[in-house]
């Protein structure tokens, strides 16, 4: 019996890939957790939530593998869930320590290339959405708490749905530039978009995994599930 369930919106016109990206994520995070179990669905897929949810036992905790607690978080997933007595955690996209443990990354990879922070520029290519502030709202906050952690570099943001776009908040960087995709896991956008947008930008920097796929951050998740699960905790 899974003590946990990984939650994404997946792919609704191609949903095989991204469910089995997302339990490839969830193997992720057990390993940074011995004896943690975890079942993992898309909301895109048919029937694969309720079938992971009748695995779980009681009041077991939901973490929303999503960027912003928007409506998918707040609507679609509490009415998919129905009278389950599920505990929903917040997404990934609010945890606090969240930019301390991208900025652990992202120092590590400057170290590794030579590069002092004044002197480099980062991208952060996120979604952001062409109907709602939320998204940029998270992400531009986010690259806002990062800024002291970095000490002097070049923060821009681009976005997938709303302008700047991440090939202008690219273009002109050179080669001591980072872009890290603000995305929980990889798919279509991150896996597509991101690249093109990049390479139209002629960028000649760093294209790091997304996010969510960092070992601080998987870390960080099998920490907060592992406390949820742990009767001892």
């Amino acid at each position: 019996m899974p003590d946990a369930l990984i939650v994404a919106h997946g792919q609704p016109s191609d949903p095989e890939p991204a469910s089995a990206e997302l339990a490839a994520f969830a193997r992720g995070v057990e390993a940074h957790a011995p004896g943690l179990s975890l079942a993992s669905a898309t909301l895109a897929a048919p029937g694969e939530l309720d079938a992971a949810v009748q695995t779980l036992p009681s009041q077991a905790p939901v973490y929303p593998l999503f960027m912003a607690r928007g409506w998918f978080v707040t609507e679609v997933l509490p009415r998919r869930l129905g009278a389950q007595d599920l505990t929903i955690l917040n997404p990934l996209g609010v945890e606090p320590d969240l930019p301390r443990l991208a900025a652990q990354t992202l120092s590590e990879t400057m170290a590794q290339q030579g590069w002092q922070p004044q002197d480099t520029t980062l991208v952060l290519a996120a979604h952001g959405s062409g109907r709602s502030r939320n998204p940029s709202a998270v992400v531009n906050a986010f690259a806002d708490m990062l800024k002291p952690m970095l000490h002097g570099c070049d923060i821009r943001v681009g976005f997938v749905e709303e302008p700047p776009s991440i090939e202008d908040a690219a273009r002109g960087i050179g080669a001591r530039g980072i872009c890290l995709p603000f995305f929980a896991c990889q798919g279509g956008h991150a896996n597509e978009d991101v690249p093109q947008a990049l390479k139209a930008a002629e960028f000649q920097g760093i294209l790091l995994p997304v996010l969510g796929e960092l070992p601080p951050v998987k870390r960080r998740i099998a920490e907060q599930l592992s406390t949820y699960t742990d009767p001892a905790s």
